[in-house]
């Protein structure tokens, strides 16, 4: 297994950025080798207060992934909520335009929709979901640890400044691009691809009614939609676990 840390210039937001990315090590090929097939790709995204880098200090998604054979792809996109920002960069075309076109010009992935995963906690869980319904056509599923999946009813005191800041007035996210539950409802009605979705929140978990509610939305419609649940708040040892049940439900074909 190959653990790179990547720095690169982002065109889209004019600034140096950095991501970590896992690659399954395989046998040296010989001369008489076809060339070997890409790489699946996952994802992987993380919360508010996190980093490229937290996955891999928290989890051992490195040892997971290479049991898969599945690259790992985690940027860094700051307290972002992967949107192009009201008063900012922006890291929606970053994060689902720019970093899978560079990751994959450097890297040997496949850009198959068939091949192509994301996966994220709290904040990143939006993320995941967010990109799988916005381009249904390029990922095959999502997952969604603990999300922050109903940005559209938050009114936190000491949060509601920097999502302004984001998403400008928080009234008009409700049936924009960036309501999860708006975006699922326009993919469900369309005659077009749905990703699968995974979703699991912790029952003491802050977030854990935001994730009851979008349960009880997407349930009734047209999705492979997977829901789960248990005891657990807001912590690495749920989400370690859960990421494990997250590569064991991916639908790799190689596997």
């Amino acid at each position: 297994m190959a653990l790179i840390h990547c720095d690169f210039f982002s065109e889209v937001l004019n600034l140096s950025c950095s991501m970590v990315v896992v690659l399954p090590q395989r046998p040296l090929p010989t001369i008489t080798s076809s060339p070997p097939p890409k790489f699946p790709t996952l994802y992987l995204l993380h919360g508010l207060s996190d980093d490229h880098t937290i996955w891999q200090r928290r989890t051992s998604i490195e040892r997971y992934a290479e049991e898969k054979g599945i690259a790992v792809v985690m940027p860094a996109v700051h307290r972002s909520f992967y949107t192009d920002m009201a008063a900012g960069y922006r890291y929606w075309t970053y994060i689902s335009e720019e970093v899978p076109a560079r990751a994959r010009d450097m890297f040997p992935l496949s850009a198959r929709r068939e091949d192509n995963f994301v996966a994220g906690l709290s904040m990143g869980g939006y993320g995941a979901f967010k990109m799988a319904l916005r381009h249904p056509e390029r990922f095959a599923a999502a997952a969604s640890l603990s999300g922050a999946l109903d940005i559209a009813t938050v009114r936190d005191p000491a949060l509601e400044p920097e999502l302004r800041l984001i998403f400008g007035d928080l009234d008009t996210i409700a049936g924009s691009d960036n309501d999860l539950f708006h975006l699922a409802a326009q993919v469900a009605q369309s005659d077009g691809p749905k990703p699968s979705l995974f979703q699991w929140c912790g029952t003491e978990d802050f977030l854990y009614g935001f994730n009851v509610k979008f349960r009880d939305f997407v349930q009734p419609l047209l999705f492979d939609y997977t829901y789960s649940e248990g005891p657990g708040d807001h912590t690495w040892s749920h989400w370690d676990a859960q990421i494990q049940n997250v590569l064991n439900w991916l639908p790799l074909s190689h596997t």
